[in-house]
């Protein structure tokens, strides 16, 4: 079992940054892919950002590329999202996710282990 605990969330102006962090502890999550995802009031979970167990693997959704930056330090069992040129529509509260693959998934269903969100509130 791995638990995932997210921090770093709050309320920030557009133009502003953030930068999330999701701890792990339990079964040792270095050798999961691990993403984040994210969910705005009324509307679905969506994917955001996942890296490969070694970090050498990212990928993310369309609408953050070139402004969040994931990461992770498995010394630390611990994954990053740093989130720049914040803009209102990336209100959500924000969830970091584990997958038990060996490369990278947009796909929520694959992923096993889920924390319990932080929220992400971004005021023009």
């Amino acid at each position: 079992q791995v638990h995932l605990v997210e921090s770093g969330g709050g309320l920030v102006q557009a133009g502003g940054s953030l930068r999330l962090s999701c701890a792990a502890s339990g079964r040792t999550s270095s050798s999961y892919a691990m993403g984040w995802f994210r969910q705005a009031p009324g509307k679905e979970r969506e994917f955001v950002a996942v890296i490969s167990w070694n970090g050498e693997g990212t990928y993310y959704e369309d609408s953050v590329k070139g402004r969040f930056t994931i990461s992770r330090d498995n010394a630390k069992n611990t994954v990053y999202l740093q989130m720049n040129s914040l803009k209102p529509e990336d209100t959500a509260v924000y969830y970091c996710a584990g997958a038990p693959i060996s490369g990278i998934t947009h796909d929520d269903k694959l992923y096993s282990y889920w924390g319990q969100g932080t929220q992400v509130t971004v005021s023009s």
